[in-house]
């Protein structure tokens, strides 16, 4: 139904924007972790949104491109997963390191994902191997795109921006902790970087 909305941003979170456009209407979109990084500096935005209709609501998700929102609606069209598990995986791993775990068959990546089980995690898989490519064409990205980065780097930034910490800082201390330790969990690296965020 709509392709995109462009505006000022009026407001902005980690889990949604309002945007402003030219009629003073405020859209009120939730957006992905990947997305509120990309857009958190600009006062004027365009957001590829995706439209969702239920019984009880109409609800407006965005993405800062169109890889992320393709990617979204592949994986909403997986069997128990909805948009808001969808926007969930997009916070905590960014579109290339999903594609790639999807491209390497590694679902135990993709489960390590808050409320995501080891089985959702290999439907993903499953389902989502051979579409992807299709899906996004040139925009795929290869595994050497991710090679020698932690895959557990972009989740603990992501958590510790949704602990409130600027992203910025989260970057810094989760480097500082690869740095040391380039096997760290995801979890050890937020521990680490709770305690050394300044």
């Amino acid at each position: 139904m709509y392709e995109y909305i462009s505006g000022t941003l009026a407001e902005l979170t980690p889990s949604y924007a309002v945007v402003e456009n030219a009629g003073g209407i405020g859209w009120l979109i939730n957006i992905s972790l990947n997305t509120y990084s990309a857009i958190e500096h600009q006062e004027k935005v365009k957001l590829y949104v995706h439209h969702v209709v239920r019984e009880d609501a109409q609800l407006l998700f965005g993405f800062a491109d169109k890889t992320e929102r393709e990617i979204f609606r592949l994986l909403i069209d997986v069997s128990g997963i909805g948009p808001n598990t969808a926007r969930v995986i997009l916070s905590s791993m960014s579109p290339s390191e999903l594609q790639t775990a999807i491209l390497n068959e590694d679902a135990k990546m993709i489960s390590r994902v808050k409320g995501i089980g080891a089985k959702t995690a290999q439907r993903v898989v499953i389902d989502l191997k051979d579409k992807i490519g299709k899906a996004l064409g040139d925009a795929i990205i290869t595994t050497q795109t991710v090679k020698g980065i932690s895959p557990h780097r972009d989740e603990a930034i992501a958590a510790l921006v949704m602990l409130g910490y600027q992203k910025a800082q989260a970057e810094k201390a989760v480097e500082l902790a690869l740095s040391k330790e380039p096997n760290m969990s995801a979890e050890d690296l937020i521990k680490f970087a709770l305690r050394n965020v300044k």
